[in-house]
């Protein structure tokens, strides 16, 4: 028997019925559901189009849903995307406002208070890096180290830099409830810290009374530090190598999954 599971992730390009059913007959396990893109309608299709060839093919192919989690983005530009150079400044503020080249807003209103000067911040996973040169009550001033392209909802990583988010966003409790009412066989949890991340998601199973399997994705260095607890707290874990290798050098990330 192979012991080794295929998790596939489900998009726009594989899903349709066929292409759902060419998955499973090629050895697909678990079908990945990213909430992180899509609509609760096209993912409660896909759902359906994953059980209907389970039954056509005589196999058990789980569905796992993974939660965006607490993901730090830009806001939108108004005349994006621009491009940053070396020694540019650029701005990152909680105000409302529309993006500029020099100035943008962001997702999380937090982000002055957990940044200070000297910090490092990567946007678009690494494509871009600005450094921190000044902080107030809503703006996050840097200097760009690393050009690229700056466009809408781009990710924003703050390596070593302990974040204030919760757990579970808004958006993410609702995904919950979603996928343990539909029948999800799996649950994904994002951007895990610690052990006590399971928390809020125990809390939900309990208010809907079905309990799943929780994954903790591994993809953050705190997770790294607690990662035992997080062994012993959680169903499995999830070596998310992209984000992971952002927020610590590439070259370790094999080593984190070997420990793992």
């Amino acid at each position: 028997m192979r012991r080794a599971k295929i998790v596939c992730t489900i998009g726009p390009a594989t899903d349709s019925p066929d292409q759902i059913q060419t998955l499973v007959d090629a050895g697909m396990d678990v079908a990945r559901i990213n909430r992180s893109h899509g609509s609760i309608e096209e993912h409660e299709e896909v759902i359906r189009h994953v059980r209907k060839a389970a039954r056509a093919s005589g196999r058990a192919i789980a569905v796992l849903v993974d939660l965006q989690g607490p993901k730090i983005r830009l806001g939108r530009f108004e005349n994006g995307p621009h491009k940053l150079e070396v020694g540019d400044t650029f701005t990152i503020t909680t105000r409302d406002v529309p993006g500029t080249k020099e100035l943008v807003s962001t997702t999380f209103k937090k982000l002055p208070g957990d940044c200070r000067p000297g910090d490092r911040l990567l946007i678009d996973d690494g494509n871009v890096a600005v450094r921190v040169i000044e902080v107030d009550e809503t703006d996050v001033k840097t200097r760009v180290e690393v050009p690229g392209e700056v466009s809408n909802n781009k990710g924003i990583n703050l390596p070593g830099v302990a974040v204030s988010v919760p757990a579970l966003s808004e958006k993410d409790k609702e995904d919950l409830r979603w996928a343990l009412k539909v029948g999800a066989d799996f649950i994904a949890l994002s951007f895990v810290r610690d052990a006590k991340d399971i928390k809020d998601v125990h809390e939900i199973m309990e208010e809907v009374g079905v309990y799943r399997p929780v994954i903790a994705k591994i993809e953050k260095p705190q997770a790294v530090e607690n990662l035992l607890e997080i062994v012993e707290a959680f169903d499995g874990i999830m070596v998310a190598r992209g984000d992971l290798g952002v927020e610590i050098p590439l070259e370790t990330v094999p080593l984190v999954q070997k420990h793992a």
